[in-house]
Order: C-alpha cells, then sequence, then structure tokens
C-alpha cells in the first residue's frame, strides 16, 4: 500500500510541544524509579507520574493547549468534549480555569469517580452510550446545535503538542537525574494522543529511545491499524481498561505511530491488574487500568524479548479508578503475575485424600479451596496455588499430582473459572447423612491446615470445604464434616484441641437453601 501524504509537520508540531503552556495548570510529575521492580526484572524501571496532576492524568496538559489556542471569541460561545473520564476533568479543569461553560458526554459505563470529578470542576455531564465512540457522536452533535467548539480527546494538532509535554520531561529529568540514555518509554494507547506527542518529541531528541505503545488485547485499535497500513474501526472494545476504550485511533496519531513508533505490545486484563498492584508496591499509589497499562506491556515485553540491563520508562497515565473495581483487580492480580495457578484436581474420595493432596502440594499455600461432596467415588476439587517461581513451578506442581495418581486441568487461563466457577463450586446434595456445617477461622500461618486435618480428616468425611486467602491474619474456613451422633463428643473433643475458633452454621437458613 503506497503511503498516505504526510498531513502533520512533525518539525512544527515539535516546535508547539516546547511552547505548550500547559504548566498554567499542570505540574511537572516525577519521574520516579521502581526499585523493587528493577531488580525483579533485570532491567532499571522508571515510572513518570501523571497521577499525580491534579485531576489524576495527563489529559489536562492536552485540553489547556487546545483551549488556549482557540481565539477568546470562540471560547466564549462554550465548550463540548467526549470522554471516558479523563479527558473529561482536562477540559472541565481548563474551561474552569478561563471561565469557558463546559459541557462533556460521558458513556453510560464510566466510572462514577470520574463523572464527580467532572461535575465538581463545573461541567455539565450528559450520559450517552456504552463507549467512547458513542459519546463522541453526540458531543460532535450537541456542539454543532448550539454553534460551540468540541474539543477533540487525541485526534487534534494542539491536544497532541499539549501531551506531548510529557516526552519532554521524560528526557529532561533523565538527563538531570543521571539515568543516562533511556532505551525505551512505555506509552498507554486508546486514541493515541499522548502516543504522538511523545513520540514526535523523542524522535527529535532521542531518536535511540524505543517508543512502544501498550494496549489492552481488547481494544488494540493502534495495533489493527498498523497491522493493516490504516486506522481500523473495532467492531466492539472490552471496558476493563475505559481509559482506553476507543474504537478507532486518531488519523494524526496513527500518522506519526508509523514514524516514530517502534512497535505495538497488547496484554490482558490479568497483566493490568498485575501492573496495577506493581505500580501500588513502587510508589503507594493505585493506577486506574489505562494507568498501569503501560507498565504491564513494559513487564510484558522484557518476559518476551528477554531484555536486560537496559532503561526502560513506562507512563502511569493516572488513577482515576473506582474503589469497588479493586476486589477485581486483587482477585486477578496473582494470576496476571504468573503467581497463582488454578487447577482442578480430581481424587478418590475416601478418607485421608486431602491430606496426602496437601502433602503433594508442599510447603505452598493454598490461596482457595473449593469442594462439595457430590459422587461416592470421585472427588472433584478446585484448587488455588501460590506460586514463586511462575509457570515452571506450576508445571512442578502438576507433575507431582499427576504422579501421585490424581487427574489435573490447569484453569489458570480459562475465563470462565477465573470469573464465574471459582464462586459457583457447591451445591444441595440428596441424602449427605450427619453433615455438619462448620466455620473456622484458621491461623494464616505453615501448617494450619495440616493440624486440622491430622486431627479431624482422616476420621471423619469431609463433605465441604471452601477457603480463600484474603490477606488478613486469619483464613476464613466453610467445612462440611460428616459426623454420626454418637461420634459427636469424640469429634468436639478433637476440635477443642485444634483450638480454632469455630462457629456452627448448621442450622443457617443459606446452608439449607443452597449447599
Amino acid at each position: 500500500m503506497p503511503a498516505a501524504t504526510p498531513t502533520i509537520d512533525l518539525a512544527e508540531l515539535v516546535r508547539a510541544i516546547d511552547t505548550a503552556p500547559v504548566y498554567d495548570v499542570a505540574q511537572v510529575s516525577p519521574l520516579e524509579p521502581a526499585t523493587a521492580l528493577s531488580a525483579a526484572l533485570g532491567n532499571t524501571v522508571l515510572i513518570k507520574r501523571e497521577d499525580l496532576q491534579v485531576v489524576h492524568s495527563f489529559k489536562l496538559r492536552g485540553a489547556y493547549n487546545k483551549l488556549m489556542r482557540l481565539p477568546a471569541a470562540q471560547r466564549a460561545r462554550g465548550l463540548v468534549a467526549a470522554s471516558a473520564g479523563n479527558h473529561a476533568q482536562g477540559v472541565a479543569l481548563a474551561g474552569q480555569a478561563l471561565g469557558v461553560n463546559t459541557t462533556i458526554v460521558m458513556p453510560t459505563t464510566t466510572p462514577p469517580i470520574k463523572i464527580d470529578a467532572v461535575r465538581g470542576r463545573g461541567a455539565a455531564v450528559e450520559l450517552v452510550g456504552d463507549t467512547y465512540d458513542d459519546a463522541a457522536q453526540a458531543g460532535m452533535a450537541l456542539a454543532d446545535e448550539n454553534g460551540q467548539t468540541f474539543v477533540p480527546p487525541y485526534d487534534d494538532f494542539d491536544v497532541i503538542a499539549g501531551q506531548g509535554t510529557v516526552g519532554k520531561e521524560i528526557l529532561q529529568q533523565a538527563q538531570s537525574q543521571g539515568v543516562g540514555q533511556i532505551d525505551a518509554i512505555y506509552v498507554p494507547v486508546g486514541g493515541g494522543g499522548l502516543m504522538a506527542g511523545v513520540a514526535a518529541w523523542v524522535a527529535a531528541h532521542s531518536p535511540d529511545t524505543e517508543i512502544v505503545a501498550v494496549e489492552p488485547n481488547d481494544a488494540a485499535c493502534l495495533t489493527r491499524a498498523l497491522e493493516a497500513g490504516a486506522p481500523v474501526r473495532l467492531d466492539q472494545v472490552g471496558i476493563f481498561a475505559d481509559g482506553v476504550a476507543v474504537r478507532q485511533v486518531g488519523d494524526l496519531p496513527f500518522e506519526i505511530a508509523q514514524q516514530c513508533v517502534a512497535r505495538s505490545v497488547t496484554v490482558a486484563a490479568d497483566a493490568i491488574c498485575a501492573a496495577i498492584r506493581d505500580i501500588y508496591e513502587a510508589n503507594r499509589s493505585v493506577a486506574e487500568p489505562a494507568g498501569a497499562l503501560a507498565l504491564a506491556g513494559l513487564r510484558a515485553d522484557v518476559e518476551a524479548r528477554g531484555l536486560r540491563g537496559k532503561t526502560l520508562v513506562a507512563i502511569e497515565s493516572g488513577s482515576n479508578i473506582n474503589f469497588d473495581r479493586l476486589r477485581f483487580v486483587a482477585e486477578r492480580t496473582a494470576l496476571g503475575a504468573h503467581q497463582e495457578a488454578l487447577l482442578a484436581v480430581t481424587m478418590p474420595e475416601v478418607a485421608g485424600s486431602f491430606p496426602q493432596f496437601c502433602r503433594l502440594i508442599g510447603k505452598r499455600s493454598i490461596t482457595e479451596f473449593n469442594y462439595r461432596y457430590a459422587d461416592a467415588d470421585e472427588a472433584h476439587v478446585f484448587v488455588g496455588i501460590a506460586l514463586q517461581d511462575g509457570d515452571r513451578e506450576k508445571a512442578e506442581v502438576v507433575s507431582a499430582l499427576e504422579q501421585g495418581g490424581y487427574a489435573v486441568i490447569d484453569l489458570s487461563d480459562n475465563e470462565m473459572a477465573k470469573l464465574h466457577l471459582r464462586h459457583l463450586v457447591g451445591g444441595r446434595v440428596p441424602g449427605l447423612e450427619d453433615e455438619l456445617l462448620l466455620r473456622f477461622e484458621f491461623p494464616e500461618r505453615p501448617g494450619a491446615l495440616m493440624q486440622f486435618l491430622d486431627r479431624v480428616g482422616g476420621r471423619w468425611n469431609i463433605s465441604l470445604f471452601h477457603y480463600r486467602n484474603h490477606g488478613a491474619a486469619s483464613g476464613r474456613v466453610l467445612a462440611g464434616i460428616q459426623v454420626p451422633d454418637d461420634e459427636r463428643v469424640e469429634f468436639d473433643e478433637r476440635l477443642a484441641q485444634i483450638g480454632y475458633p469455630m462457629w456452627d452454621e448448621t442450622t443457617n437458613p443459606a446452608y439449607r437453601l443452597f449447599l
């Protein structure tokens, strides 16, 4: 396919970046080392902290630069923008700073924290559609109807120039901090404005530094465009990383990417969750999914290409995350970092199988254990196991279990298992006799489970067992144990010897209805 006629002058863009008046509202965000992560990856990893801007993302740079470049009379008629949140906050802040009325059209899927923040900046908010594209169409129609200016989030020269100041700062800070040559900068991509501005500046001032574009694998509009040689509209996009949930990369960002981006990397939601944890451990900030996207791509690129001894920068682009989304993030983090395995294990339904299973697992921590009696011959167990050495260690665990006579299926990459099955294992069992349902608190220390099994598991049949590691000092365990009435005194004595806090839930109506 012949190259398209260039529509953007990169030299002019670089000059516009250099003179962008963004510091009326933005700060020079820190470029911080991620010391522990650097040691783990064998590279020097630096994080550019755009989450520390007053709107907790880089978007105010481009928005303010755009508004400042508009004639005063045009600004006075009012502004309209469409955004999943961060561009909206940038436009709202810029409009507030300049005394301009703004209306923001946002997808209905936008986290409430972002909607509230936009309204807090004095902007009017309209919720339309499920994605940015739906909101953008409505926003442009509204601007046309009212004779107002639509402020695009990424496909605009002045917006790109404002975002490009992030790249300018990175190179200046690396020099002033004695970091030396940066080998690669990883940039999150939605519509591509940040990527375009950073890439243009870096290509002009540090051509040996690679720009690596990072996208979610379910919203990879730039990757598809680079493959096709032109922007491609995706049929649908995932919205976990809502800040980059864009169906088609901007025309100007795509043109710049063709000239200045070394390659693109795509990552799954689990890898993004792991990167959120990495960022938290590095600087105690909680990134939104789009904000951690670049670091997820950095990790994936290091692992895929075997990079060692390099100096790598990831842009932490924002931290506008709803608190309740952290439940999903925490649950998927270990899987994304290859620090947990989810396995389906089939074992004989005989006394002692459970303790033997635990011995085969060894001293590894069990993060979750789901089991419900269903068959007189075989028991099917859903188990999570903590790993220190990723896939290599998982292979060792699977091999040990199989050699011990247990059938094993690896469910670590099974989306249905991760989303639903781990919460659904169980059900009522007709004709199950003498079952007690007991709730325990186990101390979270090695050997606590074996102590319980040694006292109980070999003597009475465990018909239900559920445990999840919640990161607390005590583990919560729900166990069904078949104890005939004439053995109840002996059973109670053994529990007393263990000494774990216990509650009898046998008369709980939820047990009668569902278990």
